[in-house]
């Protein structure tokens, strides 16, 4: 099954035409959605979204970019929904050292404590790596658990291996499109292909043919058609080595 591991089917932009959307993957070949909550207040909105539509999986977490509006109390709400059996995966957690105004102190308290709910629920994380990989790693190194999903990964061969070895996978997008891109394009062409899932990020990092533009959830299937370029292998074996990688990775989540 073709499955996206990492879309934000509920933020704001998809609010006009998130059904016709929806709907325009499916008929792409998408079966599935891994939907990501940012911060609290998004909690209910995935919430509903997976009640609504059984090809949405829920994952809870607080974003590294939304810790300066974030509360303490916050991660009580979200340990109290993990208990309940509200989420296949905690995230997206993570660090961002790209952003400058964001402080790494309070980031780095709220992954640590995002990451011991993960361990006490048993469940795998979605991580937010820009710009902080080795720092990603290292609280993993102490913390421990059951591996996840880096999401948007880009970080180098010894990098990548690294979170294989502690059991991750790692997403592949909208930066793959990109001719430039050479160092993704390698690792997406050389790592074992059990270690990757496919994602957009839609909204957020639009392909090369969409530069500038609302990323969509139809562009999966044409990063599945890349990644067969990549490695020679056909579209059928992409679609389905990364749906199998993210059910394991998620449990034996499947989309109805």
């Amino acid at each position: 099954m073709l499955i996206d591991s990492h879309i934000h089917l509920d933020a704001a932009e998809f609010d006009g035409d998130r059904d016709r959307l929806i709907a325009q993957a499916r008929r792409a070949g998408v079966r599935g959605f891994v939907v990501p909550a940012v911060d609290r207040d998004s909690f209910d909105a995935v919430r509903a979204l997976a009640a609504a539509r059984s090809d949405v999986c829920p994952a809870l977490g607080i974003h590294p970019l939304y810790v300066a509006q974030a509360r303490m109390d916050d991660l009580d709400r979200l340990d109290t929904l993990l208990a309940e059996g509200a989420a296949y995966a905690v995230g997206e957690i993570g660090l961002d050292h790209f952003v400058s105004d964001v402080d790494p102190t309070r980031q780095r308290e709220f992954f640590v404590a995002q990451l011991e709910l993960a361990r006490r629920h048993g469940l795998p994380v979605i991580l937010h790596v820009r710009r902080a990989v080795e720092a990603v790693l290292c609280e993993l190194r102490r913390a421990g658990g059951r591996g996840g999903i880096a999401h948007a990964f880009n970080g180098s061969r010894q990098q990548a291996d690294a979170f294989l070895a502690r059991g991750f996978r790692l997403g592949f997008g909208g930066a793959m499109t990109y001719e430039g891109s050479t160092r993704i394009r390698e690792l997406a062409r050389s790592l074992p292909l059990d270690a990757i899932v496919l994602e957009t990020d839609a909204p957020d990092i639009p392909p090369a043919w969409g530069r500038g533009e609302r990323n969509l959830p139809a562009n999966l299937a044409r990063y599945a058609e890349l990644l067969a370029e990549l490695r020679g292998i056909t579209v059928d074996e992409v679609v389905e080595a990364t749906g199998r990688n993210l059910v394991a990775t998620l449990g034996g989540w499947q989309p109805g």
